[in-house]
C-alpha cells in the first residue's frame, strides 16, 4: 500500500506568484526522488486555496523527501507563502484497511 495524501491551504494574496514558482520547481526536483509515486499541485475552485496530492512507496521515503538538501529550502519558503497551516488527509487502497 503507498502512503498516499492530500494537503489543502490558503495561500496569501501577494505571495500567489511567488508560490506557484516554487511548486513547479517542487514538482521538476521530486519527480526524481527515490520512492515517489506522484507528486503534484493544484488550484482549488476558491480564489487562493491550492492542494498537493503527494504518494510515495512509504512513510520513509516521504520522511527522506521532507528532508533532502533541495527540497528543505523549497518548503520553507512554501509555507512562508501560506496565510496559516495546512490540512493534511491521508489516503487510503480500496480494498486496504486502515
Amino acid at each position: 500500500m503507498a502512503y498516499s495524501f492530500l494537503s489543502r491551504f490558503r495561500v496569501k494574496p501577494e505571495t500567489e506568484d511567488e508560490f506557484v514558482q516554487l511548486a513547479q520547481q517542487m514538482e521538476s526536483l521530486v519527480e526524481r526522488e527515490p520512492g515517489t509515486l506522484h507528486f503534484q499541485f493544484f488550484r482549488l475552485g476558491e480564489p487562493g486555496m491550492f492542494a498537493v496530492f503527494e504518494s510515495f512507496v512509504d512513510e520513509a521515503a516521504d520522511k527522506a523527501h521532507m528532508e533532502t538538501d533541495h527540497g528543505k529550502p523549497l518548503i520553507e519558503k512554501m509555507i512562508g507563502c501560506m496565510a496559516g497551516g495546512y490540512e493534511r488527509e491521508l489516503l487510503y487502497d480500496l480494498v486496504s484497511e486502515q
